[in-house]
C-alpha cells in the first residue's frame, strides 16, 4: 500500500517550517523534508499500514490521524492508505 502523510492542522506555526496542507509520501524511508521528530512519530503507524495492518480504534481502516510529539506546536498529520498503483 502507499501512505500519504499530509499535515491537517496544528496549535502553532511549526519551528520545522511545515505548514498546513503539506504533503509527503511514504517511499520506504524518511519523506525528504519531514521533521525528523514528527517522522519518529508517525513511523510506526505508517509502516503498519503500508504492510497492510489495521487499527480497530479507527472507524476508517485507511486513515490514521497522528499528533507530533512537539507539545508547543502539536501538528496533526492525518495518514492515507491507498492501494498501490500497478508497476509502482
Amino acid at each position: 500500500y502507499t501512505v500519504t502523510i499530509k499535515l491537517v492542522a496544528n496549535n502553532r506555526p511549526c519551528w520545522a517550517g511545515h505548514q498546513i496542507g503539506q504533503e509527503w509520501t511514504f517511499e520506504n524511508m524518511t519523506p525528504a523534508g519531514m521533521c525528523a521528530s514528527a517522522w519518529h512519530a508517525v513511523y510506526p503507524y505508517v509502516l503498519t499500514m503500508s504492510a497492510g495492518g489495521v487499527f480497530p480504534w479507527q472507524d476508517d481502516p485507511d486513515v490514521m490521524v497522528v499528533s507530533c510529539p512537539d507539545s508547543q506546536v502539536q501538528n496533526i498529520f492525518e495518514l492515507r492508505r491507498s492501494l498501490r498503483k500497478a508497476g509502482a
